[in-house]
């Protein structure tokens, strides 16, 4: 019996998928930090909530056409070449792992890939900062390889393609709405990672399990993989 993807259908978990940014690596903050100052050089002052809630997870494609439509001009391809070096300085810094996550992942025994809205580059560059690159080399989706970023499921299908395992099988570590959007609609069973930045109600659903420490997340795949 196969899905309509092709995929066999397993009811056994054989992999997980992680999130990079929020999970892996606590670059939410920097980013929307940094961000804040960007927007407003950019002529929109915006509230940190309003960031977290517009933007945390999204795609490049997705964070562009809002900035466009609330400071009413189309950006230049080049607009955001001045603003790197804030991006750079803020993450060669202060960039740290998420805590526990090395951890989690040396007691999690089964496959794992990375599948990230961000571009290969600086996914490369934030696991390498903080020690992790190893963990996840030839296994890492970006949304570069794929044609829609997340919400679409397209980059958690690849990192399942990538990894060899069925998307029904696999768990997906997620933090953000557009994240877990991504994954539910890849078939994927998702674990939310939630923090005190996560908005209101972001994960409320039947069909996802809602965690606040990466020490718990070992004992969450080992319960839905047995």
């Amino acid at each position: 019996m196969t899905a309509e993807n092709g995929y066999p259908v397993r009811s056994d978990i054989g992999a997980v998928v992680f999130d990079c940014d929020g999970v892996l690596v606590d670059s939410e903050v920097l980013s929307l930090t940094i961000g804040q100052k960007v927007l407003a050089d950019l002529g929109w002052e915006a509230e940190m909530p309003t960031l977290v809630e517009t933007f945390m997870g999204c795609s490049h494609e997705y964070y562009i056409a809002q900035i466009e439509k609330n400071i009413g001009r189309t950006l230049e391809p080049d607009w955001a070449v001045p603003y790197d070096p804030w991006y750079e300085k803020a993450f060669a810094e202060d960039l740290r792992e998420i805590e526990g996550i090395s951890h989690a992942l040396d007691r999690i025994e089964l496959p794992t890939a990375v599948a990230s809205n961000s571009m290969h580059e600086r996914i490369r560059s934030s696991l390498t900062t903080v020690g992790l690159f190893d963990r996840f080399e030839g296994r890492i989706c970006s949304a570069e390889d794929v044609p829609n970023g997340k919400p679409a499921p397209d980059v958690y299908l690849k990192a399942a393609e990538t990894l060899g395992v069925a998307p029904e099988r696999c768990i997906a570590v997620e933090d953000s709405k557009f994240g877990v959007q991504a994954a539910r609609a890849a078939g994927m069973t998702v674990l939310a990672y939630e923090t005190d930045m996560t908005p209101s109600g972001w994960f409320d659903r039947p069909d996802i399990t809602v965690f606040r420490s990466m020490a718990d997340l070992p004992a969450l795949v080992d319960e839905l993989s047995n």
